[in-house]
């Protein structure tokens, strides 16, 4: 089955739902959201501690956003990429506002703002500690108002479509890669459908499921990224992968794990040893609101030095009802395992969160194949360098979303439906014995990246993760040749693709810098010890 949409956009977090809505308006076509699971539960909806903009300007001001950018990112973030996002932030926050979504005020009526790791101010609006979810609801509910937008829930992007689909030789050098849509698969009728498009956008989010412990849902599987990769688009700065300092550390839920926001250490929490000593002191000034990369290796060294499976945050200090007030999820979920965190510690453990690196874009969030965008995380805009600022990807999705919108509404009258393209050849069988290695081996993967690419990297540890993913790779492609497609061995592949991605780009960086580091190319003294 063929079908045409203007705008097709894969993944339906904030970046998605953001760019539908400002081309829906433009009055230039037919508007498609695809996401492979149903719109809540998109990555945005996890995102509990909220979306950084300057706002307060008797305190703040768009340099001091910019400086803090800078430093978290290592000073390799684009200079560009972190101007454009900062001064259009506030615009986004009106954006999200006119949609619908609920920020948190304060009694005098002015938006009752947080600080967090790395930020030198008060700068992050929220709404109570479910920030993301907020934001996904208001979208949500003013995509689905929208006539103009067909929302396709459960349906699965394959592959996109480019020349090499129409017998073309594509390389890393082909000058022209052209993107005419993508093949999706439909679960209604487990067949892949082509669907033509004259613009497409990929956002479709994260890659923390490639890990064995992580914050984000198992949908975050890396699929734009590899499906662009396989296209031979340009990917760069994966091996930036964030560890968030603190998860829950719940042996019973280790996949998603919770998120304790780092908003609760911008509220006080102090990190201590179970014991109850502190020992960020030895690590950073900054103490518990260091950047997450450092915050993150300190925890992961005290686990090590002590043999511990965990450290805590302490937030016994603060007054109980506001503690309760601020972060009612979290008190309820620590609760619902016997912990009461107005009276006890939370344990915490560092767990995969957050790619910084991803599918190159300019700042019209163009790729390097025309006519194909990405925003959000799936994206590499340049903002956060070698380590994302706390709540500035929110933001990002937002400001690159309308960059991505007005640029296409300029320019998609260029381009017509490519109806060259042929339809998927779905030829193949799956029995149940190839479904239970597709279960290992995705477990395989995550295992491999959390053992051998993790906060801490060697040389050897690297090669040894690049042995075992070339393995999966050629048995998982050898596999994928002679079955049907199914979700499950086509998340297989990109997460293959995406781990080999992580890694390759990891074993090309020699030196330690921002969120990766090897003790083969150590930086800071601490680390030499």
């Amino acid at each position: 089955m063929i079908r045409k949409f203007d705008f097709l956009i894969i993944g339906g977090g904030v970046a998605g739902m953001s760019f539908a809505l400002k081309v829906s308006k433009s009055g230039k076509g037919k508007v498609a959201i695809v996401c492979k699971t149903t719109l809540d539960e998109a990555n945005t909806a996890k995102a509990q501690g909220g979306i950084a903009s300057v706002t307060n300007l008797k305190i703040d001001n768009f340099e001091k956003h910019i400086q803090d950018t800078m430093v978290a990112g290592d000073y390799i973030s684009d200079p560009a990429a972190v101007e454009q996002v900062v001064r259009n932030a506030p615009a986004g926050i009106d954006d999200l506002v006119r949609w619908g979504v609920n920020f948190d005020k304060n009694e005098e009526g002015e938006f009752d703002l947080h600080r967090e790791g790395g930020h030198s101010e008060f700068r992050i609006l929220h709404h109570a500690d479910d920030t993301g979810f907020e934001i996904q609801r208001g979208l949500m509910e003013a995509v689905r108002r929208d006539k103009n937008i067909t929302i396709l829930e459960n349906h699965y992007a394959v592959e996109i479509i480019t020349q090499h689909h129409l017998g073309i030789e594509v390389t890393r050098r082909t000058p022209d890669i052209e993107c005419y849509g993508a093949y999706i698969l439909d679960p209604d009728t487990q067949k892949i459908d082509t669907f033509l498009s004259r613009i497409t956008l990929m956002a479709t989010g994260g890659t923390g499921a490639v890990y064995a412990t992580t914050s984000n849902p198992n949908i975050a599987t890396g699929d734009g990224i590899a499906m662009v990769y396989r296209a031979k688009g340009t990917v760069q700065d994966m091996e930036f992968v964030q560890f968030h300092p603190t998860v829950l550390y719940n042996p019973a839920e280790t996949h998603p794990a919770y998120l304790i926001t780092e908003a609760m250490r911008g509220y006080g929490g102090i990190l201590k040893l179970p014991n109850g000593a502190e020992f960020m002191q030895k690590y950073d000034k900054r103490l518990s609101l260091a950047p997450r990369d450092i915050v993150a290796r300190a925890i992961d060294r005290e686990m090590k030095i002590h043999g511990l499976t965990h450290v805590c945050l302490d937030v016994t200090h603060k007054d109980p009802e506001e503690t309760k007030h601020h972060f009612p999820n979290i008190y309820a979920k620590c609760l619902s395992i016997g912990i009461d965190i107005t009276k006890q510690m939370i344990p915490v453990c560092p767990s995969a969160h957050y790619m910084c690196g991803g599918i190159k874009v300019d700042l019209n969030a163009e790729s390097s194949i025309h006519r194909l965008y990405a925003v959000g995380e799936c994206s590499c805009t340049g903002l956060h360098g070698g380590n994302r600022l706390a709540s500035n990807s929110l933001i990002e999705a937002v400001v690159y979303a309308d960059a991505a919108a007005k640029h296409c509404v300029q320019v998609i009258d260029q381009y017509s439906f490519n109806d060259k393209v042929p339809e998927w050849n779905d030829e193949g069988t799956m029995s149940n014995e190839e479904k239970v290695l597709i279960a290992q081996d995705m477990v395989e993967v995550g295992q491999i990246m959390s053992n051998y690419v993790g906060i801490v990297r060697s040389d050897l540890r690297l090669k040894r993760a690049w042995t075992r993913l070339d393995l999966l790779y050629e048995e998982t492609e050898e596999l994928f040749k002679r079955v049907k497609p199914t979700k499950d061995i086509c998340e297989l592949r990109n997460m293959i693709n995406v781990g080999y991605l992580i890694t390759r780009q990891a074993i090309e960086r020699k030196e330690s810098r921002g969120l990766h580091y090897t003790v083969d190319y150590p930086k800071h003294a601490y680390d030499q010890k």
